[in-house]
């Protein structure tokens, strides 16, 4: 199950799927030889799920940096790989929560659907990553009973910050699992929304370039740094 969107409309951000050419898996995998008896990666490249874009590493200069965090069946391994953009076939947003839905726990539904409403009152785009999504994504079995639900919500100007980060802790009340995610801006800066729920007056913000501490009404007024 693929959600492609037009390649070269906008560079990968984080948490971005990236879907790459045969040549370009066997270009990664070449550069990799530790991988190269790894029988799920190569069922990776052969079945042509994606990878998710991450930051890049200060030794990595040349490529675009890409993660593949594989299930608990394979011990959660979480591998590094590096891609010519060149190689780069298509570029997805991912999984919203409906997408998704079919693909979690029954007892996660309720929460998945409460949180769905929430876009629209809010003006918030909610996508899931993390277990749910590359379970959704490959059919393998990532969520446990000890997962958490990743989600990124993706808001707007309009968009009541505090008031949605309230309701979203009132929801995690009567869930079966915890909430875990990101509040992302447009621009792709993101901060945990728990942090921001806490009422700090500094946020940890993270980005495709860095990692940063801001202002909480910097970040949602959508400020780069100082």
């Amino acid at each position: 199950m693929t959600w492609p969107c037009k390649h070269g409309e906008r560079s990968p951000d984080r948490h971005d799927l990236v879907f790459v050419s045969p040549a370009g898996w066997r270009a990664m995998l070449e550069a990799r030889g530790d991988l190269a008896t790894d029988a799920l990666v190569a069922r990776w490249s052969k079945m042509g799920w994606p990878a998710i874009r991450r930051r890049a590493l200060p030794c990595e200069e040349a490529g675009l940096a890409l993660g593949l965090p594989l299930p608990p069946s394979a011990g959660k391994k979480r591998i590094s790989l590096l891609v010519d953009i060149d190689h780069v076939v298509s570029v997805a947003r991912p999984p919203s929560l409906r997408q998704a839905r079919a693909y979690a726990p029954r007892n996660w539904w309720p929460t998945l659907d409460r949180l769905d409403r929430l876009e629209l009152r809010h003006s918030v785009d909610a996508r899931v990553f993390g277990s749910l999504a590359w379970q959704s994504l490959t059919g393998l079995d990532y969520v446990t009973d000890r997962s958490d639900l990743d989600v990124l919500f993706e808001f707007r100007g309009e968009t009541d910050v505090d008031r949605f980060v309230a309701d979203v802790a009132a929801i995690e009340i009567e869930a079966p699992m915890r909430i875990d995610g990101e509040l992302m801006r447009a621009d792709g800066a993101a901060v945990n929304w728990r942090e921001l729920h806490g009422g700090g007056s500094e946020l940890l913000v993270k980005s495709i370039e860095s990692v940063i501490l801001l202002g909480r009404d910097r970040f949602i007024s959508g400020a780069r740094g100082s």
